[in-house]
């Protein structure tokens, strides 16, 4: 399929800029935080590569009207699902990290859940844009729970917490672009509090250790509450303008694990300082921004939802992984988008900004 001069004419080149700066700034923090590791030239190749991947990926996307994958919701869903159920039966990760959360073909190893979140928003911007008329209806909204459902419930048996949650935030932000009420967010709000004391049975030991510790880190200082300890410490000591690049105490010397994934924005606070997180808060806001503005300019429905569904995706991954770092939340193990290091996660990512271009690109009707 040939795309046209006045459909390119249509793309948000702002957000594609956005993503590639983030993105090699983030794989210039990865050679920072991996330069005293063993192999440290392969991390940067791969990241490099995942991004140039995710460029070609989503150059592809822009070839098919972002309306065909609507049409083929069911398909995507579908196997979205049996990834999901895939990885519980044959997944690997968990004697390493506590959760089945791999799936290696021929090789090469990614995280369905990654990609899995992808095809349940187009499923479900799809579905809701069809019966957006009765959205407030209790028939509706129980099928909508139950496509949301599924996908929520097989991620938390993995167990993956940190996915299970950006579940319900996507759901509830295209929901209320269709035109929720209030009223049925605050219930669910209201509920989702009155039954944390009944979930909190429900959770993994490692998982209530890691709230124990969010709420008391002196329980366990050398253990569970280690990570988020030397987090803030690398985080309250980049001040203005930081140590310098390759200069960060904690991060140099090996007292901050995984900081080349989840805490890479520990990294960047000690090394870069306040004026290194605030340019890579302004290039998070301008996509963020920029991606609401490409909803509220769709087309139709269906891009609209689509829209939020991935911008509601971003920000709380965004949000979620600094607030982590600075001890404001516990720790979910959810990478920061386009900087942590991580394949699977940095692909899945660039479809989703694909998908948001599409929409970018055809806010206006083209006839092909």
């Amino acid at each position: 399929m040939k795309l046209e001069g006045k459909a390119i004419k249509n793309l948000d080149f702002t957000i594609l800029a956005v993503v590639i700066m983030i993105s090699i700034f983030g794989i210039i923090m990865i050679s920072s935080a991996t330069s005293n590791l063993a192999n440290s030239d392969a991390y940067i190749q791969t990241q490099l590569s995942s991004m140039i991947l995710g460029l070609i990926v989503i150059t592809l996307i822009l070839f098919f009207d972002y309306k065909t994958f609507g049409n083929f919701y069911l398909l995507i869903y579908a196997f979205s699902i049996l990834l999901l159920i895939t990885v519980l039966i044959i997944g690997v990760g968990g004697d390493d990290w506590g959760a089945n959360r791999w799936l290696y073909i021929g090789g090469f190893g990614f995280q369905p859940s990654d990609f899995a979140k992808i095809g349940i928003i187009i499923s479900l911007a799809k579905f809701i844009s069809e019966h957006h008329e009765t959205i407030n209806e209790l028939k509706t909204l129980g099928k909508i729970l139950i496509i949301a459902g599924i996908p929520m419930g097989l991620v938390y048996m993995q167990p993956d917490l940190g996915t299970t949650l950006v579940f319900p935030v996507f759901t509830f932000g295209m929901l209320f672009v269709a035109g929720l009420k209030y009223k049925y967010i605050l219930i669910t709000f209201i509920v989702a509090l009155a039954s944390a004391p009944f979930a909190w049975n429900f959770l993994n030991d490692y998982q209530q250790r890691r709230i124990m510790v969010f709420i008391n880190p002196t329980l366990d200082p050398m253990g569970d509450a280690y990570q988020i300890t030397q987090s803030i410490y690398a985080v309250g000591s980049g001040m203005l303008t930081g140590k310098g690049f390759n200069e960060g105490i904690q991060s140099q010397l090996g007292f901050l694990p995984e900081k080349h994934t989840d805490f890479i924005f520990s990294v960047i606070a000690e090394e870069l300082g306040f004026v290194g997180v605030s340019i890579l808060l302004l290039m998070y806001i301008v996509l963020l921004v920029k991606g609401i503005i490409v909803a509220k300019q769709s087309k139709d429905l269906f891009g609209s939802i689509l829209a939020v569904g991935i911008i509601s995706m971003l920000a709380f991954h965004i949000f979620a992984n600094i607030m982590m770092t600075i001890g404001l939340m516990p720790v979910t193990g959810k990478p920061l988008p386009f900087v942590s290091y991580g394949g699977t996660f940095m692909l899945s990512n660039m479809i989703a900004i694909g998908l948001l271009l599409n929409i970018s690109m055809r806010k206006k009707r083209v006839n092909y």
